[in-house]
């Protein structure tokens, strides 16, 4: 077993090296602190540059590297002599990176006795319960998260390594929403719908249909293909329920968090000062990223508005996943509403709106109308109204102000 074991990790060590040599677009998310003991976790979905980001941040140091998303893995019991092998093909490295740690069966109590043994640890996962549950569990207090996304535009534009006109960031930008940020296609200049199509379709299947046993295998693609064409509507677990023909919310609820674990979609909750409400109120649905809407959902024409939105919401979850804010979305009973409540701690920092057609004066007073009510209720003063390329300060009245801003301008701030 130890030989197997051995010439797994000399073929896995063959392509580390080779991604050395790969181009690297610096990520804005960092590590701190290599010397500290603590358990590095790295987050976020598949192909999203996770290993990627560990490997060039470990590049100069002598470490040792696991691939666990390997079939040859799959029935892997004898931990012990997996480090013998480790220690062979790396000779005897003190730091680990440990890549997919979700398929290893009792990872938590194998890395946890590593830690204690004086290993310094990383280990990349792509599904967040699975990993939080066990972290929760195990390593309380000995270990940080860092999520790693898909590109963020700030990150996408680093691929030209060159400074760019306002006139070329724009047409980035117009390429940005609909490609979405996935590093791969731009990197290896690959098709981006063959290659999304491929990524979301084996997410889905290795991701939860495999891992939960679940055999009504069309519900839950039926279900992901809804959610993807619905992208930024409110919805309910019985709408969706009769939407789908699936038998019951319960059901409809657990795909969702299974959807929501894997890094497909997330949800923004309406605000209420009360938690009953909040959970008792729809949610909006989103996509972590916009090449997924444009490559698996029903339109053929994308709806730029739509996209806008979706885009401002990745960046604002991105920001909650650090810790930074919490976000929500506010609707009043006259069903007027804005699309982000942006609450720090326990005060409300600003109320946000996405409109990419302000040009049409009735659209612009509706998002303004909204946006004045919610100042009165949420006593928010602090009003923003993210753009196409209309950037602006108006007075509402004397003590209200909105500004406003093009969207490639507020991801670039």
């Amino acid at each position: 077993m130890l030989q197997e074991l051995k010439d797994i990790l000399i073929l896995q060590k063959r392509e580390l090296e080779k991604r050395f040599n790969e181009k690297y677009i610096s990520r804005e998310s960092k590590i701190k602190g290599l010397e500290s003991d603590l358990i590095k976790i790295i987050m976020g979905p598949r192909r999203a540059g996770k290993s990627f980001f560990s490997i060039h941040y470990l590049r100069n140091s002598n470490f040792g590297y696991i691939n666990f998303d390997d079939e040859k893995l799959i029935n892997l019991n004898n931990y012990d002599e997996l480090i013998s092998a480790i220690n062979l093909v790396y000779n005897n490295p003190k730091i680990l990176l440990f890549d997919e740690i979700q398929n290893l069966e009792n990872w938590e109590l194998f890395v946890n006795r590593l830690q204690r043994q004086g290993y310094n640890l990383i280990i990349t996962g792509s599904n967040s319960k699975l990993l939080s549950k066990e972290l929760a569990t195990h390593l309380t207090g000995r270990h940080f998260q860092i999520y790693i996304f898909p590109f963020s535009f700030k990150e996408y534009i680093k691929l030209d390594n060159k400074e760019l006109t306002t006139l070329e960031i724009k047409e980035k930008l117009t390429n940005f929403l609909i490609v979405g940020g996935y590093p791969e296609p731009y990197i290896k200049n690959l098709d981006y719908v063959e290659y999304l199509r491929t990524l979301f379709n084996s997410i889905i299947y290795k991701d939860i249909i495999k891992r939960y046993s679940i055999r009504a295998t069309n519900e839950i693609d039926d279900l992901a293909l809804f959610l993807l064409s619905n992208i930024t509507k409110e919805y309910s677990y019985l709408s969706l329920t009769k939407n789908i023909k699936i038998k019951s919310s319960h059901t409809v609820k657990k795909y969702i968090n299974y959807l929501e674990e894997s890094f497909i979609f997330f949800n923004v909750n309406r605000f209420s000062y009360k938690l009953k409400e909040q959970l008792r109120f729809n949610k909006k649905i989103y996509c972590l990223d916009n090449g997924f809407i444009q490559s698996k959902a029903f339109k053929l024409s994308p709806d730029i508005g739509k996209l806008y939105e979706n885009l401002v919401a990745v960046e604002l979850k991105r920001r909650e996943l650090n810790n930074q804010i919490n976000i929500y979305y506010w609707k009043n009973e006259k069903q007027e509403e804005i699309d982000f409540v942006i609450k720090e701690g326990i005060k409300i920092k600003q109320l946000v709106q996405v409109c990419f057609n302000i040009k049409n004066q009735k659209t612009k007073n509706r998002e303004i109308k909204a946006l004045v009510k919610g100042s009165k209720e949420l006593k928010c003063d602090n009003l923003l109204i993210i753009t196409d390329d209309y950037e602006n300060e108006e007075n509402i009245d004397k003590k209200l102000k909105i500004r406003f801003i093009p969207l490639w301008k507020w991801l670039l701030d």
